[in-house]
């Protein structure tokens, strides 16, 4: 009895917390792509000879699009990697004017 009021108690605090966890991961910004990782990105697929900066470009944007590159070990490298890349290929293809035809 005891059991059951003790989790009863604790179902509107998760009700809560799941709302709010929720609530949160809808806010999301207007673009997920700056003006510059457009612009890098654009020069990368042009094949413009790669720097610094645009690695790190490209590399920030991957990790935007979930992919972690500091793990050591990784069991699903490459597929994250991959899924990663795919992710930030219909964010340039959406926010980014040098992908749209004219």
């Amino acid at each position: 009895m005891r059991k059951q009021l003790k989790i009863r108690s604790m179902v509107p605090a998760l009700a809560i917390t799941l709302a709010g966890c929720a609530a949160s991961g809808m806010e999301q910004s207007a673009t997920n792509l700056s003006a510059a990782q457009c612009r890098d990105l654009t020069a990368l697929r042009n094949h413009a000879p790669p720097t610094r900066e645009r690695n790190m470009s490209e590399l920030a944007a991957l990790e935007r699009a979930g992919y972690d590159p500091s793990k050591f070990y990784d069991p699903y490298y490459p597929d994250d990697l991959h899924a990663a890349q795919r992710q930030v290929d219909r964010w340039y293809q959406a926010e980014c004017p040098e992908a749209r035809p004219d």
